[in-house]
C-alpha cells in the first residue's frame, strides 16, 4: 500500500480540546470479544439507554461496518476520524479489525484512524497498523503495579492460556507499557486512559501518569468509573467531579490531561456530545440488515 495521506492530526476531537465542537468521530462496533475481564465491565450490546464504553445497539460484521460508514459519512460530513473501540477489544477480534480498517482505508484514505485497546495483543500487528495509516492510539492503563491490577482484572487470556491474579496483571501491564513505547516512538499519538476506581487505584494514579509519560504517551485521560450492575465492582462509588479535577491537576505535573471525555459508547458517532442519537441507531439498524458475509465492494453498489 502506498503511503497514506491523512487530514490534519489536530482535527481529532478526543485528542484536541479545540476540535471537539468542530469535528466528529465514529466508532465502528465490530469487536464483541475481549481478551481480558475487568471487574467493572459488563458489555450489554443491545442497551440504548447507557452512554459508556462497552455498549452498542448493534455489533456489525466488517461488510456491515463499511455499509454503515458509507451511509454515516453522507449524513455527518464533518467526521474526521474513524475508530474502533469495542464493544470488546479490537485485538481479540483481529480478523474483523484488520478487514474493516483495510476496507475503510481503500475508500476513505484521508480519514484519521484511531484505535482503543487494552494493549494486550496489539504489538504483533504493529506493521499492519503502520501500513494502514494509524494516527492515534488509546491504551487503557489503570495500574502499573501488579498488586493493584489484580484487584481490577478478573482474568487475562493470551494465546489460549488463562492468567489470574497478579500474574495476569503483570502480563497485561508489561504489554501495555511496551505498546505505548513502541507506537509513540513510531510517531503515533498515544493517549493513556485511566479508569479511576475509588479505594482501588485512586492513590496509584500519579504513578500511572508518570509511567505512561515516560513510555511516550502524550495525553492522559482520567475517567471516573461508571458502576455497572452485575459486576464485582457494581457497588463502587462513582468519583465526584471535584475529586477527578484534583487528580487531573496532580497528574498534569507529568503529562497533558484530557478534560473533555464523554465516556463514549462503542457505537458513538458525530460530535462528542452526540453519543447515541436516533439517527445513528437507524443507520446501524439498516447496516445490520446487510448480509454479514457480503463482499465489501458490493456494499457500495
Amino acid at each position: 500500500m502506498d503511503t497514506i495521506k491523512i487530514i490534519n492530526r489536530e482535527d481529532h476531537p478526543c485528542f484536541n480540546f479545540s476540535a471537539r465542537n468542530k469535528f466528529g468521530r465514529v466508532h465502528l462496533p465490530i469487536a464483541p470479544k475481549c481478551n481480558i475481564q475487568c471487574n467493572f465491565c459488563n458489555r450489554k450490546y443491545s442497551c440504548v439507554n447507557e452512554s459508556r464504553p462497552g455498549v452498542t445497539s448493534a455489533v456489525l460484521s466488517p461488510a456491515q461496518a463499511i455499509a454503515y460508514f458509507d451511509m454515516l459519512i453522507k449524513k455527518i460530513p464533518n467526521i474526521s476520524v474513524m475508530g474502533i473501540a469495542g464493544p470488546g477489544d479490537a485485538f481479540a477480534n483481529v480478523e474483523e479489525t484488520l478487514e474493516t480498517i483495510r476496507s475503510v482505508r481503500e475508500k476513505y484514505p484521508f480519514m484519521l484512524f484511531c484505535l482503543s485497546t487494552n494493549g494486550l495483543n496489539i504489538l504483533p500487528y504493529f506493521d499492519e497498523l503502520i501500513e494502514f495509516g494509524l494516527t492515534h492510539l488509546t491504551i487503557t492503563v489503570s495500574a502499573v503495579k501488579k498488586e493493584v491490577g489484580a484487584k481490577i482484572y478478573a482474568w487475562v487470556s493470551d494465546n489460549g492460556r488463562m492468567y489470574y491474579g497478579e500474574e495476569a496483571a503483570e502480563l497485561l501491564i508489561d504489554r501495555q507499557l511496551e505498546a505505548v513505547k513502541v507506537f509513540s516512538e513510531a510517531g503515533i499519538v498515544v493517549k493513556a486512559n485511566f479508569i479511576l476506581l475509588p479505594g482501588i487505584n485512586d492513590r496509584h494514579v500519579e504513578e500511572v501518569a508518570l509511567k505512561v509519560s515516560e513510555a511516550g504517551a502524550s495525553i492522559f485521560n482520567c475517567m471516573p468509573v461508571c458502576p455497572v450492575e452485575g459486576t464485582p465492582l457494581a457497588n463502587i462509588k462513582e468519583p465526584e467531579k471535584a475529586d477527578v479535577f484534583k487528580i487531573r491537576k496532580k497528574c498534569a505535573k507529568y503529562i497533558k490531561q484530557m478534560t473533555h471525555c464523554q465516556r463514549c459508547r462503542a457505537d458513538a458517532a458525530g460530535l462528542l456530545k452526540d453519543d447515541n442519537s436516533e439517527k445513528t441507531r437507524d443507520l446501524l439498524s439498516i447496516a445490520s440488515a446487510v448480509p454479514a458475509d457480503l463482499a465489501v465492494q458490493e456494499c457500495f453498489l
